[in-house]
């Protein structure tokens, strides 16, 4: 399949997380146009299922995830009938089964945590499990505690520009985002003078600042050199630790994009401490962008 042909992936549950995540990647994969794959991955029902079943007085240990899908599915279609929906019921542990299903996926939707999540501000360690492995663009599901879509209400795509992006694949994709929704892309780079360097010399006191800044800026420009003319870019520097300037930039944004380097000989993504930050406490939904080395 092409690029265009794969279809997007949402993991789900039955969890009231999930169902937001499949109304936002209905609202996704129609905006994309392509269809959209529901699947529901759990260990435990293909050996205790069946017992499970019998207690209840259900036929079989299928029911429970097929109901899942079905009306995860049913919920997808509501939204936007025209969507061509699929599901699937794997019997794997949920973290190995949609990193699979990665591979051959436009891009992943989970929600921030399952039905074990022991608070909302936890982020699931599937979820955490899935972004940091996955082979595509993976979508965590944050900024809402009413179990509804999150509504696109800021018009502005936020992407975090690390030290070496100049040809990220996280700012590409931001690019795309950004075109699709026709909202302005801001692209934020944070920066620090550290203390060892600055001085108490009046007239030297900013100019350590002022070039860690200017770094910045260049690194900005760098990153954002070959621009679309048709998406409206916005660049911004900002002091500070590049965790909380993430997580403050997210209040203001609809999506917040973010890259995990692939290195080679390593298992998987190599999630920093920023992106782990995003992922945590964004108060937007987060991408997370696969960018091998």
């Amino acid at each position: 399949m092409t690029a265009v042909d794969l279809p997007l992936v949402v993991g789900v549950d039955g969890s009231e997380p999930s169902l937001r995540a499949t109304d936002w990647a209905s609202d996704e994969a129609a905006l994309r146009g392509v269809p959209l794959r529901v699947v529901y991955a759990c260990l435990w029902e293909r050996y205790e299922g069946a017992a499970l079943a019998r207690d209840l007085g259900k036929p079989s240990a299928q029911v429970l995830p097929q109901e899942i899908t079905g009306a995860a599915a049913r919920r997808a279609r509501d939204r936007h009938p025209d969507l061509k929906v699929t599901t699937d019921v794997v019997f794997e542990e949920p973290e190995y089964a949609l990193v699979r299903e990665s591979r051959d996926a436009c891009a992943l939707v989970v929600g921030n945590r399952g039905r074990s999540g022991l608070a909302a501000a936890l982020l699931g360690s599937v979820s955490l499990t899935v972004a940091a492995h996955a082979h595509c663009p993976v979508v965590v599901l944050r900024g809402s505690h009413d179990n509804q879509a999150t509504p696109p209400v800021h018009g502005r795509v936020v992407v975090a520009v690390g030290e070496d992006a100049e040809s990220s694949a996280a700012v590409r994709f931001a690019y795309e985002e950004a075109r699709r929704r026709g909202v302005p892309l801001e692209a934020v780079r944070a920066w620090r003078c550290p203390a060892h360097e600055s001085t108490d010399h009046p007239l030297l006191a900013d100019a350590p600042a002022r070039l860690h800044e200017q770094h910045a800026e260049e690194t900005l420009a760098k990153a954002l050199r070959d621009a679309p003319p048709d998406v409206e870019v916005l660049r911004r520097t900002v002091e500070g630790h590049a965790r909380r300037v993430l997580v403050d930039a997210s209040h203001s944004a609809d999506l917040l994009i973010v890259g995990a380097k692939r290195r080679t000989g390593h298992l998987g993504l190599q999630l920093g401490r920023v992106t782990h930050a995003a992922l945590h406490h964004s108060a937007c939904p987060v991408v997370v962008v696969p960018q091998t080395e």
